[in-house]
């Protein structure tokens, strides 16, 4: 990592209502594919819980708080996000993490 450069990584993890894992993942898909072209994205992934399928957690690393804040401005972020907030239960984590080594 170049000394100075900040790199941040986002993991949202969020509990589906019941019925609506499919739905959800289905959001995430297009989701997923519009962020991964988008300049400054490093990695955009998508994970479900082994333990309980309705958790879905979305790993995100930024090049720079510049390309997050630009994600965050996008025409599918804005679109998305509040599609897949109306078939949430609950947020359980949403923490930001800068990378040291």
């Amino acid at each position: 990592m170049e000394r100075g450069k900040r790199y941040m990584r986002l993991i949202v993890k969020r509990m589906i209502k019941e019925g609506k894992v499919n739905d959800a993942i289905r959001l995430y898909e297009e989701m997923v594919e519009l962020t991964r072209m988008e300049e400054g994205c490093i990695c955009y992934d998508l994970f479900q819980d082994e333990d309980n399928p309705r958790i879905l957690a979305v790993f995100e690393e930024w090049s720079s708080d510049e390309a997050l804040a630009k994600h965050q401005e996008t025409e599918h972020f804005k679109r998305i996000v509040p599609m897949i907030g109306e078939i949430t239960e609950k947020r359980l984590e949403m923490g930001s993490y800068n990378k040291l080594i």
